[in-house]
């Protein structure tokens, strides 16, 4: 459904992010994840993941570093900063307190 991906889209940089507390990863496993959790509901399509991560990037909440995989295929690993952590921390909460609100209007 677009209105449900619509609705998500402004919480990508969160959704990310919180995925990346969980431990380091790389673009198409976090994508990956993304899917799983959502029923594949909500997938992202590469460009806007990789311009999230630069987004985060020049924010200071992710940092990237390179390691070797399979093959000597070189991966871009992404993991998230002390800041990161802070300000996912106050995206949970303005999210719990949207919703609190939100609730007093959808609720029968």
């Amino acid at each position: 459904m677009d209105l449900f991906g619509d609705a998500l889209r402004g919480h990508t940089d969160a959704i990310i992010l919180s995925i990346l507390a969980e431990g380091d990863s790389y673009g198409y496993l976090i994508n990956q994840t993304i899917s799983k959790r959502t029923d594949e509901k909500f997938i992202l399509t590469e460009a806007t993941l990789y311009t999230a991560f630069k987004r985060l990037e020049a924010a200071y909440f992710i940092e990237s570093y390179w390691t070797e995989g399979i093959n000597q295929v070189k991966r871009k690993y992404y993991s998230i900063t002390d800041s990161g952590k802070k300000h996912l921390e106050e995206k949970r909460k303005t999210f719990i307190e949207t919703t609190e609100i939100l609730e007093k209007f959808y609720k029968k």
